[in-house]
């Protein structure tokens, strides 16, 4: 039987959140689009180039996994939509306050933005 739309992207999400965690940069970009779009407070990103740079250089430079903490505050999840509340800390950020929201459809995340209180150490 077909994932309704809810379990789908809760699927997707989990899987994000794992990769995230994990540091994973290429099992982070099998959850996107090739053409998905990620708003941030210092601008937005377009296309499977520009995601994997973001998260290349937050895996070097800000939140390594073997030296990061992560909490999944919130979650909600509504058909295509995803909702996440978290934060992270490690030895060069703080993150004490961070927020996704994600739009999904066919199975991968075609939309998302970030927004987080972010602290360097």
């Amino acid at each position: 039987m077909a994932l309704s739309d809810t379990e789908q992207t809760g699927k997707i999400l989990l899987h994000h959140w794992q990769a995230f965690g994990a540091g994973d940069v290429e099992a982070i970009m099998a959850d996107y689009a090739d053409d998905a779009v990620l708003f941030t407070p210092k601008g937005t990103l377009k296309g499977s180039a520009q995601i994997r740079s973001l998260f290349a250089k937050i895996f070097t430079t800000m939140f390594p996994a073997d030296k990061t903490s992560l909490n999944l505050a919130k979650q909600a999840v509504e058909g295509e939509i995803a909702y996440i509340l978290w934060s992270g800390y490690s030895p060069f950020y703080n993150a004490p306050f961070a927020t996704d929201t994600f739009v999904m459809r066919n199975g991968k995340i075609v939309a998302q933005t970030f927004a987080a209180q972010l602290e360097a150490k």
